[in-house]
């Protein structure tokens, strides 16, 4: 499969992590996205709260911090998603509110400064595929789709009534002059003359359809939500691209989470992606990471390659892996977590990941039971392949999402990433319900070895032991366990030792504790 996949990429299909991540970093490379769907402080803004946790996630071994959208939401309260001005940061009086849900454009400027300082790379995330909260209502004509195939007329096209312009009265023309119309956007979900809701596609005019270059979901998924911009007209393309580099510089931050491309004209996409680049001073080092939500790894694939490494992707298929083994508890064999994943294809385009916002009570839920983080986490953060993203809602306390064992535990595992989790790996897969492996560690950091189980037993007698080589340069030493205390397994001769799990858990075998 590897190699039918090499062949299908082709030499002009480079991965894009390789160029991304720095490939003279002392230690591993770790993402953290810093929010969560409910994400409030009780006494800081969110940007002061970031502010104040950025020396903390330096000393844990965080890279790169993936954070809300900073741009001015529809609601007042609204997490950026519902997009109203990518140019208002939280500076102007616009839709009730001069702060965003996350602060002020002050704030957040300080605390990216104060991050950039500490060797945090911030990434920016870009709500690129609609719009909401017009200031005016336009009319034009529109078409009705089948919402299930949006391909398909269900009447004849019509004078219709949208919320379609935007004049930002709030900013004016400070930052970009630009104000967005009828002719920007493909389609929207709202008719104000009948008030009636639905799929509306914009006709007459230049409008030229849906994208072709889109998920062929639904017959055609341009539309997902709000206003579908069109990224056929050359104002818009030129409009999204000099907000690409003003963010940026702006900002300071090191590059991008691209929100919902499935939807967006791939083709713009990467010329977006290319200009980026092209104008900032990080080169072809500017990060981008994509979200194409879809747990079939043969669909995120040709997208995968249509980038030909311009951006990585999350690895929805393995979360989905992750999932199904929470949901299926001993019934799911260990031995497949891996499989029909995008990091098992291509393992230098994936950022892996266990839960994220998109999950937790959201459309798309697929959360992982409480009872297989620990397991979950110790395959993004202790394996080589990918770039794992570590969840807000599993690392502090108090959120919607907490689990106090989780946190406890994903901790230990981020100070394994950053300490022991280096060279080659061997795999030890005992059976179905558990498995193990060691990383054999390099020069500069010693290694570490593993053990995940699924198993649910009621006997607190049993436990998994796996025969592993961790190397005869151990020889004599002894290992302790990480994830738990008390434990101690003596490397034999040869490098070998029995190592042990209990049911249902992790166990992190290192060195030194």
């Amino acid at each position: 499969m590897l190699q039918s996949l090499k062949q299908w990429f082709g030499a002009k299909s480079p991965p894009a992590l390789t160029s991304m991540l720095p490939t003279d970093a002392e230690t591993n490379p770790l993402m953290l996205q810093f929010f969560t769907w409910e994400a409030l402080h009780p006494e800081l803004s969110w940007w002061g709260h970031f502010d104040e946790e950025i020396p903390r996630l330096a000393e844990l071994g965080i890279t790169h911090v993936w954070l809300p959208p900073p741009n001015k939401a529809a609601a007042t309260d609204g997490r950026g998603y519902d997009a109203y001005d990518l140019w208002d940061l939280g500076e102007f009086e616009q839709k009730g509110s001069i702060v965003t849900r996350w602060g002020t454009r002050d704030e957040f400027l300080s605390a990216c400064k104060k991050a950039k300082q500490h060797g945090i790379a911030i990434l920016i995330d870009a709500v690129l595929n609609h719009k909401l909260g017009a200031d005016r209502a336009e009319t034009f004509q529109a078409v009705r789709v089948n919402e299930k195939n949006r391909l398909e007329t269900k009447d004849k096209p019509r004078e219709i009534e949208g919320w379609t312009a935007f004049d930002f009265p709030g900013r004016g023309d400070k930052y970009s002059s630009f104000k967005w119309n009828q002719n920007h956007f493909n389609g929207l979900d709202w008719d104000q003359r009948t008030e009636t809701k639905g799929v509306f596609r914009i006709t007459g005019g230049s409008h030229k359809g849906w994208s072709k270059n889109v998920d062929k979901e639904l017959g055609n998924y341009d539309y997902l939500l709000g206003l579908d911009i069109n990224y056929s007209d050359p104002a818009v393309q030129e409009e999204t691209k000099r907000w690409a580099q003003w963010i940026l510089e702006t900002t300071g931050a090191a590059g991008f989470r691209l929100d919902a491309i499935k939807h967006i004209d791939r083709q713009f996409l990467i010329s977006w992606l290319r200009h980026a680049r092209k104008t900032s001073p990080m080169g072809n080092g500017l990060f981008a990471v994509a979200e194409y939500w879809s747990g079939d790894v043969r669909l995120v694939l040709p997208y995968v390659k249509a980038f030909k490494g311009k951006a990585a992707f999350f690895d929805v298929p393995l979360h989905m892996n992750l999932h199904h083994a929470s949901t299926h508890y001993s019934r799911y064999d260990l031995r497949g977590l891996m499989h029909k994943s995008l990091v098992e294809a291509r393992p230098k385009d994936a950022v892996t990941f266990v839960d994220n916002h998109e999950v937790e009570g959201q459309s798309l839920e697929s959360w992982v039971g409480s009872h297989f983080k620990t397991q979950a986490y110790a395959i993004i953060l202790l394996r080589p392949e990918g770039y794992p993203c570590v969840f807000y809602g599993d690392l502090y306390p108090g959120t919607e999402c907490s689990h106090e064992a989780t946190q406890v535990n994903l901790t230990k595992l981020i100070r394994a990433r950053k300490l022991y989790a280096y060279g080659p790996t061997t795999h030890y897969p005992l059976d179905k319900n558990c498995v193990g492996f060691v990383r054999m560690g390099d020069p500069k950091h010693d290694g570490c070895a593993v053990i995940l189980s699924n198993k649910e037993d009621r006997d607190d007698a049993f436990i998994h032991t796996i025969r592993m080589n961790v190397g005869r340069k151990y020889a004599g030493v002894i290992f302790h366990s990480l994830l738990t205390e008390g434990g101690e397994v003596e490397i034999d001769a040869d490098g070998w030792g029995s190592f042990t799990c209990f049911p249902n858990a992790a166990q992190v075998w290192v060195k030194e504790v």
